[in-house]
């Protein structure tokens, strides 16, 4: 079955990229209301791409009768006794932003080289996470009428703006949304020609940090040298989270080992962005910083401008922390020990007001187990004999805990199409050709070695 898996592919994939750019052009951005007409035509576009393959019981759904993003669901039956494979992705994307910064339009796909040796379709949603939706109805294309598995499809709508009713979701749709296995398809691949299940991702707590140490602001020259500004008490206590070598000096918080990979130093320079000359921060292996030790940011820093700003102690300033928690902590855990920490630096009697903005569970999944067998297997044989690799991720993705609570018995495989390179979220993002057709093969063996597991 094998070879026909891959003639198949290449019958199918001309129109599996046709029905990607279509998707792409639609600009479903779910953070932009103004933009709510385009979420609904994605979700109805998704809707008929669905049926294309042969499933029923379609529907658009929403949690919340206030209008909330529309998500997809549909149903393909395989043989009876089959499993039932549940295949996640999401058709919002994130805002475009300053398409000054792109190269081509930002949703009109365009083809063109990457500078690396590899071409890419450029777009908004290109990869993240339109093309996970591809992969899904091509491995169905691929299998047609020969499905080994019952599929169910779960297409979300507002992934990017944190998933607020995918709770809400899973409860009333619990019993259509039962499956064997879970295959989400919103991550990504260890490097170009080396695939990758991801196994952990890290947690997010955000607090807005706001200090005080005026009622108002008063005369620098008159008071300077006596009474503390807030800018000041401010970086002190951001100062303090941290050690001398940058790593995080906050009690309590939680870390773990992850998987025994090494993170080439030419590759970190090119993905990470760093200036030239930059020191890395933090203690213990690389992947270990990035994957499953906690971190910590500033994303945001409120106070005056330096162009036009006075001679005057600034009362008041506040900061956006931004903690990604490891997978061996809780989001209560690690908010509880930045809190005791802000208590307990806030320098010169100052006076604290911390705001929660949102917190996300961190995942660990145990990929043991026959549908972990099975993904590596098809992987491998998608990949010319390269295995996958076990990857953590430094991002969050909350969701992935919901699914894992919701349907515990459940395998859950998180993959996807990205790549180092992909730029998500970024300006042109960009999905690599070549590795999408190796994902869109990899996804068809898979169902097929699930549909030969021993039921």
């Amino acid at each position: 079955m094998t070879l026909d898996i891959r003639a198949r592919l290449a019958e199918v994939l001309p129109g599996v990229r046709s029905d990607l750019e279509d998707l792409v052009r639609i600009e479903s951005v779910s953070a932009d209301l103004t933009r709510a007409s385009e979420v609904q035509r994605s979700a109805e576009a998704v809707a008929d791409l669905l049926r294309g393959v042969g499933c029923t019981d379609v529907e658009i759904v929403s949690a919340r009768e206030d209008g909330g993003a529309p998500a997809v669901l549909g149903h393909k039956a395989g043989p009876e006794g089959a499993p039932t494979v549940l295949l996640y992705a999401h058709h919002d994307v994130q805002p475009e932003n300053d398409h000054a910064e792109w190269d081509s339009a930002p949703f009109e796909p365009t083809e063109r080289e990457d500078g690396r040796g590899g071409v890419r379709l450029f777009a908004r949603g290109a990869a993240d996470d339109k093309a996970g939706i591809a992969a899904h109805v091509g491995a169905l294309r691929i299998l047609g009428d020969d499905l080994p598995v019952s599929v169910t499809f779960f297409i979300e709508g507002e992934e990017e703006m944190g998933s607020e009713s995918l709770p809400d979701l899973l409860a009333t749709y619990k019993d259509r949304l039962a499956a064997d296995v879970i295959v989400i398809a919103d991550s990504g691949n260890w490097d170009i020609g080396v695939p990758a299940l991801t196994t952990s991702l890290r947690g997010l707590v955000r607090m807005d940090v706001e200090v005080r140490t005026l009622t108002h602001a008063v005369h620098s020259g008159m008071w300077g040298g006596l009474v503390p500004d807030a800018i000041i008490t401010l970086s002190r206590l951001i100062a303090s989270c941290f050690n001398d070598d940058g790593s995080l000096a906050i009690e309590g918080l939680k870390s773990s080992a992850a998987a025994d990979v090494e993170y080439p130093e030419e590759r970190l320079r090119a993905e990470s962005g760093a200036a030239p000359g930059i020191e890395w921060i933090g203690q213990g292996p690389v992947v270990e910083r990035l994957w499953t030790q906690p971190a910590l940011s500033i994303t945001g820093f409120d106070a005056p401008k330096v162009e036009g700003s006075s001679n005057t102690l600034v009362p008041t300033a506040r900061a956006r922390f931004s903690l990604r928690t490891a997978p061996a902590d809780t989001s209560a855990n690690a908010l509880a020990a930045l809190q005791a920490h802000l208590e307990k630096h806030l320098p010169w009697g100052a006076t604290l007001n911390a705001v929660v903005v949102d917190t996300g569970e961190a995942t660990q999944i145990d990929a043991t187990g026959p549908a972990y067998e099975a993904a590596r297997a098809a992987f491998t044989e998608a990949w010319d004999g390269t295995a996958p690799v076990d990857m953590g991720v430094g991002g969050s993705i909350p969701f992935i805990a919901e699914f894992l609570d919701a349907f515990p018995q459940a395998s859950v495989l998180v993959t996807g199409v990205e790549d180092p390179d992909t730029r998500a979220h970024g300006a042109n993002e960009g999905l690599h050709l070549a590795e999408f057709e190796k994902v869109v093969l990899a996804e068809a063996l898979l169902l097929k070695n699930l549909g030969e597991l021993e039921r």
